[in-house]
């Protein structure tokens, strides 16, 4: 069973005292510090009492997100509290992450969980479709269009790496994720995008283990998919799905609710139907609380620049790799076969990691640094296997 390994991860904060959710949802904005600050600006925001390398199963909150929520839940709980603020972090994570992506906010759909958006583009496969997947795909991405076989849909799995080779006339859609959940391996995105410009097949891209550290182009795709409480450091219950306007019509908002109104706080009575004209017509109606503390968390990121956090998250890879006698890789994500002495080992580092398909994983993000990767290092290094 795939399970957290490590010891117990201790909660922080600070006292959220009087602001407002909008104050606190521009705490200490790191575009106004010097290039070279910004990064060691936004670690300082974190507060893990342990060597946590485990974004890939969850991610941390900066303290101008986690202090947002709690300005928010303080102010549910004494009663002081208008919904209608709410869309005002909604709207300014839908921007920040449209920016991330380099797309317009207006293709950027927000939900909940990814099979939502995963199953809205299965359902509007035709009877009969070919969809092709990498081997050990993410469920989320693989269960969503397996549903559709009372229908004809044929999933195909090839290799990861074979994905690109294994397109044909017949493929209808590609799904696969950017960075594999198990294991940190990278598809071929720019193979599969040209071989599926020659027969006119659609991509599908999961990009929930990519976007906060790996740059992602979401408009060279037809569709892109992302979790938030991962590497977009938001508590669970945010997704992201951007569409591409020219394909917006062909998907059947299934889910449309209230939220996903033209006007969304004018059309929770009656008919007639009246979505938005946008990607905003697949919107799920928000879990608040959740998006109050991903507004921030995505203008940690944002600030401190895509570029920046790649070369953070895979220099810090890397510096493990090489502490361990591992060649180079191309992951903030490393993915291990660790003697069995070496879960005491890293319990007793403080190392916090998961076990995924067997294997030990252990992700870098923003919150962690060299001291990090050198402690990893040092607990595993004679203990692995291979």
């Amino acid at each position: 069973m795939d399970h957290e390994i490590g010891v117990s991860l201790g909660a922080g904060g600070m006292d959220a005292g009087d602001m407002s959710i909008a104050e606190h949802t521009n705490l200490l904005p790191l575009a106004e510090l010097p290039d070279d600050a910004r990064l060691a600006a936004a670690r300082a925001e974190f507060e893990p009492q342990v060597v946590y390398l485990n974004t890939a199963a969850l991610g941390l909150p900066p303290r101008r997100a986690l202090t947002a929520l709690e300005v928010a839940l303080r102010d549910w709980r004494t009663g002081r509290v208008d919904p209608l603020e709410y869309d005002e972090p909604l709207n300014a994570a839908r921007a920040s992450y449209a920016r991330l992506v380099g797309v317009d906010p207006a293709t950027v759909a927000v939900g909940n969980q990814v099979s939502v958006f995963v199953g809205l583009v299965a359902a509007a496969l035709p009877d009969g479709a070919e969809v092709l997947t990498a081997h050990g795909e993410f469920t989320s991405v693989l269960f969503p269009f397996l549903a559709q076989a009372g229908r004809g849909v044929r999933v195909r799995e090839v290799p990861l790496e074979g994905i690109a080779a294994a397109v044909t006339p017949e493929t209808t859609l590609v799904a696969v994720a950017a960075v594999q959940s198990a294991d940190g391996r990278l598809a071929d995105l720019d193979a599969i995008a040209e071989a599926c410009a020659l027969t006119g097949t659609r991509v599908l891209v999961d990009t929930t283990q990519a976007v906060g550290w790996l740059p992602v182009d979401a408009s060279r795709y037809a569709y892109t998919v992302t979790g938030g409480y991962k590497w977009l450091l938001a508590p669970r219950g945010t997704a992201f799905f951007t569409v591409r306007p020219e394909l917006t019509d062909g998907l059947v908002p299934h889910a449309a609710g209230w939220y996903a109104g033209s006007e969304p706080w004018q059309s929770i009575y009656g008919g007639p139907l009246r979505l938005a004209a946008d990607a905003r017509r697949f919107d799920i109606s928000p879990a608040w609380h959740s998006w109050i503390a991903q507004a921030p968390a995505l203008e940690v990121l944002a600030e401190v620049g895509v570029a920046a956090l790649h070369a953070h998250a895979l220099g810090l890879a890397n510096r493990f790799r090489a502490g361990v006698d591992l060649s180079p890789g191309d992951s903030a994500i490393v993915s291990l076969d660790p003697a069995p002495e070496a879960a005491g080992r890293l319990d007793r580092a403080g190392v916090v990691g998961s076990v995924r398909a067997g294997r030990l994983r252990l992700s870098f993000h923003l919150n962690n640094g060299p001291t990090d990767a050198d402690a990893a290092a040092d607990a595993l290094r004679g203990h692995l296997l291979g």
